[in-house]
This record gives C-alpha cells, sequence and structure tokens, in this order.
C-alpha cells in the first residue's frame, strides 16, 4: 500500500500548554513547577512559597503599609501577599495515530494518507524530541503498528506492511491507544500526549460482554478521565454519516473534523493544530 507523499513542514509557534508538567521537554511551550524556565506571571502563592514572585508580592503588600504595624522593618508583608512565580518550559508532544483498518472503500486512502502524516511529523519532529506512534485495529484485535518513536527510518520500517480488512474492533483500538499513553506516561511523564482517531465510529466487535458501542463510549470515557487529548477524524461518507465518530469525540472531549479531502499534507496541519490549542 502506497505511502501518501510526505514533505518539510513549516515550524509552528505554539501557545502555552496550561498544564503544570515536572520535567522539561523540547517543543511546545507548557508550564512548568520547577524553580527553572522563564517566568512570565504571577499567581497568589497559598500553600506554595519554594518560588516567590518578589515583584508581585511588594505591589500586593504596598497599599496596605499605612495600615500595618511595622516592628523594626521597613515594609510589613503578610502571608495573603505572597505570589509565586508561573514559569514555562518546552515540552514534547506523543502524538498517537489510531485508525480503522477494517474493510471499506476508503482504507488505502485512510492508510496512504495517515502514513504519509506520520513521515511529515517526524521529518519536523526529528531535532525536537517529538515522537509519533501508530495504532490499527482490524477483525478482532488493535496492533500496534509503530510503537512511540521518533526515528524516520523505524517508521518506513514498520510502515510498509499493515494488515487491512475485516470488521471494526473500535473498542480495542482505544484501549490499546490507553495502555500505549499509560505506559509512556510512566518513562516520560513530561510528555504531552495527544490521540488522532481516524474511524467512522461505528464499531462492531466487542472485547467482552457489552455490546461494540457501549463498550467503545466506555473506554473512551477513560481516556477523557485520563487527560488523554484526542482529535477523531470522521471517516464516513457524509451521505451515510450517522453521527457515530460525533459521539465518540465527544465522549472523549475532543474535537471531530470531516477533512474535504483525505491527504497526508491536510492531516498533518489538522493535528498540527491541535497541538496549538493549550490543554489542561
Amino acid at each position: 500500500m502506497k505511502v501518501g507523499a510526505a514533505f518539510i513542514p513549516r515550524r509552528l509557534q505554539n501557545p502555552i500548554d496550561r498544564m503544570t508538567r515536572k520535567q522539561s521537554g523540547r517543543r511546545t511551550l507548557t508550564r512548568s513547577d520547577r524553580k527553572r524556565g522563564r517566568y512570565i506571571a504571577a499567581r497568589p502563592a497559598e500553600d506554595i512559597t519554594s518560588d516567590i514572585a518578589f515583584d508581585a508580592t511588594i505591589r500586593a503588600a504596598a497599599p496596605h503599609q499605612k495600615h500595618r504595624t511595622k516592628k523594626r522593618v521597613a515594609f510589613a508583608i503578610r502571608p495573603s501577599d505572597l505570589f509565586r512565580k508561573v514559569r514555562i518550559r518546552k515540552a514534547s508532544n506523543l502524538i498517537l495515530f489510531v485508525v480503522d483498518a477494517s474493510w471499506s472503500m476508503a482504507v488505502a486512502e485512510r492508510m496512504s494518507a495517515t502514513k504519509g502524516a506520520i513521515l511529515s511529523l517526524l521529518n519536523d519532529a526529528y531535532q525536537r524530541r517529538d515522537r509519533v506512534g501508530l495504532v490499527v485495529f482490524q477483525k478482532d484485535r488493535a496492533l500496534t503498528v509503530l510503537p512511540p518513536t521518533n526515528s524516520i527510518h523505524l517508521a518506513q520500517h514498520a510502515l510498509a506492511d499493515i494488515p487491512v480488512g475485516g470488521k471494526t474492533p473500535l473498542s480495542a483500538g482505544l484501549t490499546l491507544a490507553l495502555e500505549t499513553f499509560s505506559k509512556e506516561k510512566l518513562s516520560h511523564p513530561e510528555v504531552l500526549p495527544l490521540m488522532v482517531l481516524l474511524t467512522d465510529g461505528a464499531g462492531n466487535v466487542s472485547m467482552g460482554d457489552l455490546p461494540p458501542q457501549e463498550e467503545a463510549m466506555l473506554v473512551a470515557d477513560r481516556l477523557r478521565k485520563n487527560e488523554i487529548r484526542a482529535v477523531v477524524i470522521n471517516m464516513e461518507h457524509a451521505a451515510f454519516d450517522q453521527g457515530l465518530a460525533s459521539s465518540v469525540a465527544e465522549r472523549l472531549g475532543a474535537p471531530c473534523y470531516t477533512l474535504h479531502e483525505l491527504k497526508a499534507e491536510h492531516l498533518y496541519h489538522t493535528v498540527r493544530q491541535e497541538t496549538e490549542v493549550p490543554s489542561g
């Protein structure tokens, strides 16, 4: 199966991710609770007094000096005046494509665009420590075709032959995605996760006793509870769309897009736009 044409992407300047992280990364700006990083703002310290913003603290205390008793000090500061620093550092992204590889007329187009987008993202990410992975689901199971990597050569080898055909085990695909993110979080806790789900949302195979759609929705709830950011690409033809992909997106707390023309470049830019949106 051919790979959609890869290209050299332009660099994107991302706004600040609103989650606070303990370790540094390389690409997306994110808040840090360490005493390193660029000081950009201040907020009330409350019980956190390890990184005091002295300028903001003095500004908060200044209007009250006339009314405060000063014992051998020129300037009286109370605990309620304390502000702490808000710092930012760069964090890397983990972008996991989760692709419906069940039989359909569009499966070849879907795989071609996904492969091209992955290689393009890796071209962009090689020096920035971003990583990309691929999970496919078809028949009665989900497979990790490409474990999270920043290696273009490894990706080219892994993407050469992907199984397609059969039914749609949507819940299995979502479950494997959750397991992948959970495993990666242990070894790379600073990474910003993003799942890109390409599907029509019509799961028809269960892992257990629940109906396929109900089971898939429950797994989607678990992904959202674990704060996994997601974007859904609706692969159903507009004339036959029953809103199933939109329902999955809603349970994930994710936007749902229908690409006018499924090409690697369009899919790449959709993913990169999502990495620009602050999370948290």
